[in-house]
């Protein structure tokens, strides 16, 4: 990439906001800000499902905790 050229991405991808050195900035309530990679709400979901997927699973298919089944 040339020096000074710019990207204006709109993602929901973790792995897409962890680019080295991207300024992220929050559009989600008030004036956008800058925040950092680890504070973004979809960092924060993609490691809950990773790390707990099964508890992730129960909310997501509504279900009761420790079943198995959808």
């Amino acid at each position: 990439m040339k020096d000074g050229s710019q990207f204006l991405i709109a993602t929901h991808s973790p792995i897409l906001l962890a680019y080295p050195d991207a300024a992220i900035h929050g559009l989600d309530d008030g004036p956008p800000r800058r925040i950092e990679y680890r504070d973004t709400e979809h960092y924060g979901v993609t490691r809950t499902c990773l790390n707990d997927t099964e508890r992730m699973l129960d909310i997501l298919l509504d279900r009761k905790p420790g079943s198995q089944a959808p």
